[in-house]
């Protein structure tokens, strides 16, 4: 049971605050140390009834971070500082903390849809199995109840219950998606992780999942943190978007204002290189690859990469400051264009 601290009315907490989170991969062998700093610094907070979008390149640190507030960490994996603290209906829950007290708020308070289906799905067992060992003993029902339960969710989400008695091969990669999300909110969980859920599905069941996906956090009214490198996607769902580069965050704000006003030139290079329709011209792309985060550069880590920077960017690590659309961590923020 989680401890009731209600000091405020629930629906104007946010659901989740992350204050100056550090998580390193801490390694030792042979006598050498290495430390990764994949998040490093982070602050954000998540509303009630929102989807955040979380983007950025692949080794930028955003599949740490969503596994940093989950606590779902192992070694050498390890949270350095800072603290992750959701609120679930006026319980407060400090993950890191109280762990006993955030295992059992998984499942019913905060699910997880996981990057590729098959991850989830045992490919030697039925479906129904899945359900059963994920979701069975947080529900508190007896097994007949249970079953009608899981059956009824589907058909909300527009599947055939009879789905549950088939094998993961037997279904396509869209079923098979669409199935870990009915898996990941069949408890009605306020908190819900996707983590690149639209991965590998061609475009048109990309949309269905998107559309479940928004139709679920919606009809629950739930909040979903979304993480995806795709900038489309984010334009499609996210209502605020944070964008994480080399374990930082770097620009956070209102989605339609990040893709109008971009104000931090990493954000606007992402936004640039989207495809338009009608235009042929070739997209720039940006120099270099995202740094070593076991020896960072000094200063602003997007200094070496960035076409704006000033001498001042390459000794002075910027502050994430509030501005009109949002915060922004960048010397020269408000300076960039999108081409």
């Amino acid at each position: 049971m989680l401890a009731a601290t209600i000091d405020a009315p629930t629906r104007t907490r946010p659901v989740l605050e992350v204050e100056n989170l550090k998580a390193y991969y801490q390694m030792n062998y042979f006598g050498v140390s290495r430390e990764v700093r994949a998040v490093d610094d982070v602050t954000l907070t998540i509303n009630r009834n929102e989807i955040y979008g979380i983007a950025g390149e692949s080794s930028s640190g955003k599949s740490t971070l969503i596994k940093t507030i989950a606590g779902a960490i192992t070694p050498p994996l390890r949270v350095v500082s800072g603290s992750v603290k959701f609120d679930f209906g006026g319980s407060q829950l400090d993950v890191y903390a109280r762990p006993k007290a955030m295992k059992a708020a998984r499942w019913r308070h905060l699910s997880y849809i996981m990057q590729g289906s098959m991850n989830v799905l045992n490919p030697v067992r039925k479906v129904r199995h899945a359900f059963d060992d994920f979701a069975f003993r947080h529900m508190g029902l007896s097994p007949a109840q249970f079953r009608s339960r899981v059956e009824g969710h589907l058909k909300r989400l527009g599947l055939d219950p009879r789905v549950l008695e088939s094998y993961p091969h037997q279904l396509s990669g869209g079923m098979r998606q669409r199935l870990t999300i009915a898996l990941a909110t069949v408890c009605e969980p306020e908190f819900i992780i996707a983590d690149e859920p639209t991965t590998a599905l061609d475009v048109l069941v990309q949309q269905d999942v998107l559309a479940l996906i928004k139709d679920v956090q919606q009809r629950l009214g739930s909040s979903v943190v979304f993480v995806t490198h795709d900038m489309t996607v984010h334009a499609a769902i996210a209502d605020r978007i944070g964008i994480v580069y080399a374990g930082r965050l770097v620009e956070e704000g209102p989605t339609d204002d990040a893709f109008a006003r971009p104000q931090h030139p990493y954000t606007a290079h992402l936004i640039s290189s989207l495809p338009r329709l009608g235009d042929v011209s070739r997209r720039k792309a940006l120099p270099g690859k995202p740094p070593n985060l076991s020896d960072p550069p000094s200063g602003c880590r997007f200094h070496p990469r960035c076409p704006l920077a000033i001498d001042r960017c390459k000794v002075e690590n910027p502050p994430l400051v509030s501005r009109a659309t949002g915060r922004v961590a960048c010397w020269r923020a408000g300076e960039v264009e999108v081409a």
